[in-house]
Order: structure tokens, then sequence, then C-alpha cells
């Protein structure tokens, strides 16, 4: 889920706020995959940098960027 959301954002230069929601709701519940972080990385650049612009405010912030948890 968390790919199509991000390669539908890259290939409409837009992050709508339904797809915000939801990678909002992933990050918070923790519902990822280590393989997800790179993508997660990518969108959140591609935001902060205007690349992509989101519909849900005129901030370029995004959300807070999961960290890898380094206890394993």
């Amino acid at each position: 889920m968390i790919r199509t959301l991000v390669e539908s954002a890259f290939q409409t230069g837009y992050l709508s706020v339904e797809s915000e929601g939801l990678l909002q709701q992933v990050l918070a519940t923790k519902c990822y995959q280590s393989e997800d972080l790179p993508d997660i990385a990518a969108l959140y650049d591609a935001v902060r940098t205007g690349k992509i612009k989101r519909e849900a405010s005129s901030s370029n912030v995004l959300m807070e960027f999961p960290l890898p948890n380094k206890s394993s």
C-alpha cells in the first residue's frame, strides 16, 4: 500500500489528503515494513523540497519521519 501511495504522489506531483491520512495512520500504528522506509523517505524528501505538493495545506512539513528502532 505504501508503495502505491508514494508512486501516485510522484506521478501526479501531489500528495492527496486521503493518501497523507493513510500514511499517517500507517506510521502512527507502525504497520510498515523496513523495505517501506526508502519509499517513505523519498516521499518525505520530495515534499520537503517542494517536488511534491500537499493538498492538505500550504505547509511543506509532511509528518514525523519514522526512525528505525535501534534496539534490536
